[in-house]
């Protein structure tokens, strides 16, 4: 469940990962640093392949719309955009981009909040999901 241990691939990805360090083990066992290196290859492979933040946000936003936003609100908002697409629910999202804040708050309606940010950019939870 943790942030890390997010998979960008879909099922014959993993059988293929899996695979791949079935193959390269030593001695036919998978070991940790055959995990190891996997998960590194994973992680350089798929920094490559991300998107760019105007790609990103180019799936939800035309670009007229896109023009309107600041460079440093459209980085924000790429990083709102992912993590509600990693999330199982605006409440979980919303938990996670207002951690810091929450404590601080009389009320802590985090989806609330995040529903208003989207809000701000003509989006919504459901379509980013």
């Amino acid at each position: 469940m943790s942030r890390e241990a997010h998979w960008n691939g879909n099922f014959r990805d993993l059988a293929a990962s899996v695979t791949r360090m079935a193959t390269f083990a030593p001695k036919g066992r998978i070991d940790l640093a055959t995990v190891d290196n996997e998960i590194a290859r994973l992680g350089r492979l798929w920094s490559v392949s991300n998107a760019s933040n105007e790609d990103k946000l180019a799936a939800f936003l035309d670009a007229e719309r896109l023009d309107e936003i600041d460079p440093f609100d459209r980085v924000q908002l790429a990083y709102v955009v992912d993590t509600c697409r990693e999330s199982t629910s605006l409440s979980e999202a919303g938990r996670h981009l207002f951690s810091a804040s929450r404590a601080r708050r009389n009320s802590t309606n985090d989806a609330d909040r995040l529903k208003k940010y989207l809000t701000r950019f003509g989006l919504d939870f459901a379509t980013i999901r």
